[in-house]
């Protein structure tokens, strides 16, 4: 198999949950707070579901053109990363909120699932995460 290697993110961390991330390119530079805390950064998961929904978008941007279907201009993903701790240790899991405004629910249930096979979070997560998608 053939790859190409389109893009790589580079970013530093110190200080873990409690530290700062910087990239290479000085285009992000974030404290980081424990999640649940009083800290003035931001935490992993929000970055992950930031990261993850407008991967998503761009996947169901791919899947609309290939349909030849117009993607609705508010559309938009709400991401909620849960961090948990079970029987195992600590666990992610997740719930994406698509709205697709204007699109009749078939089409737009098409653009979620064709999304969710293209995108490289999804396909990351998959079988790893439990993922549940919502469509308003």
């Amino acid at each position: 198999m053939t790859s190409t290697i389109l893009y790589t993110g580079k970013t530093h961390t110190t200080g873990g949950r409690d530290g700062q991330s910087r990239s290479d390119d000085g285009r992000l530079d974030i404290k980081l707070s424990t999640p649940g805390s009083n800290g003035a950064g931001t935490n992993p998961e929000q970055l992950f579901g930031a990261g993850w929904s407008a991967c998503f978008i761009g996947a169901m941007t791919h899947a609309a053109r290939a349909r030849k279907i117009a993607l609705p201009a508010g559309t938009s993903v709400s991401a909620e990363i849960d961090l948990g701790n079970g029987d195992s240790g600590y666990f992610l899991q997740a719930r994406l909120t698509v709205s697709l405004p204007g699109l009749d629910r078939e089409a737009a249930q098409s653009l979620i699932e064709a999304a969710h096979q293209t995108c490289p979070y999804s396909k990351a997560t998959r079988g790893n995460i439990d993922v549940a998608f919502t469509l308003i």
